[in-house]
């Protein structure tokens, strides 16, 4: 296949969200020369929307919890749905995740006894998520952003130069990955900027991509979350697995029309915000699964 530009890398990395920028420092500390692809600018990610907090079993506001409490936690309002494994890393490591952020910068609200803060959210049976402010996913973006540029420096000062070992590539989007031989090889795709193709030869692609919400007409999603990722797996060969389950946030913005579709936070309701009809009924105590009615 030709294309105006080719590189070459040990990992390619598309999407430079929260998930993805993490997985590309990973790759980079183990060794391998990685590029990250971004489909708009450099720190325009989705994870920004991430405003309230996230969930981890520190225990700083009240030590009675535990991951094992996160994990029963996340089961329960999965409905026992959820893929356990997942549930239980995801349990068991988000303290040490929110502990590296802070250790590379972030800045966390804390307690009057300096620890960092944790406020109530539903379905949590203690106060666990972590938080700065109701901008929490945009200190986790920007966190990450100074910890690639910090490796970048690094390899400036030893090689000379900044991109050698990790390079960001922005407002590229990527329409296809490359298979020889039946596995990966890279990736294709064009700037946005100009159209220009670009090629990508790597034996491993993360898809970082995030969700499909700019599929509906009324979203919090910005124009990126048209789920390209899901389209990019599926034309190599993936599997896509409980696609019928995404993720409706309960509050947000309908009126007037110039605010349609803005994220009202979940920490609203976890601070005592409640939800009414149109009557001022509080209507949503008709509707909680039994699971959830001894609470």
């Amino acid at each position: 296949m030709s294309a105006q530009e080719r590189y070459k890398y040990d990992v390619l990395v598309i999407g430079a969200g929260g998930a993805g920028l993490r997985a590309a420092v990973e790759a980079r500390e183990a060794g391998l020369r990685v590029a990250i692809i971004c489909k708009s600018l450099f720190g325009k990610a989705h994870t920004v929307m991430a405003e309230g907090g996230a969930a981890a079993s520190m225990g700083n506001v009240n030590d009675n919890d535990n991951w094992q409490v996160h994990f029963r936690d996340t089961m329960r309002g999965g409905k026992f749905l959820n893929h356990y494994r997942m549930a239980e890393l995801h349990a068991k490591e988000a303290p040490d995740r929110i502990w590296e952020l802070e250790m590379w910068g972030a800045l966390f609200d804390r307690t009057k006894e300096g620890k960092i803060s944790q406020r109530n959210f539903g379905g949590h049976e203690y106060p666990r998520l972590a938080h700065v402010g109701d901008r929490t996913g945009l200190e986790l973006i920007r966190t990450m952003q100074q910890r690639i540029v910090a490796l970048q420096q690094k390899d400036a000062k030893e090689y000379g130069d900044a991109q050698i070992n990790i390079k960001v590539f922005a407002e590229v989007t990527i329409t296809d990955i490359l298979k020889e031989n039946g596995k990966i090889a890279g990736a294709y795709g064009y700037r946005r900027e100009n159209g220009e193709e670009i090629l990508f030869e790597a034996p491993a692609v993360i898809i970082a991509t995030g969700g499909v919400g700019k599929t509906f007409k009324i979203t919090s999603n910005s124009w990126e979350g048209t789920g390209d990722g899901h389209a990019l797996a599926l034309k190599a060969g993936a599997n896509l697995v409980d696609m019928e389950f995404l993720q409706f946030h309960p509050t947000g913005m309908v009126w007037p029309p110039s605010v349609r579709g803005i994220l009202v936070t979940e920490s609203v309701r976890g601070e005592g915000g409640i939800l009414t009809n149109s009557n001022g009924e509080r209507f949503m105590f008709k509707y909680i699964p039994d699971v959830f009615k001894d609470k």
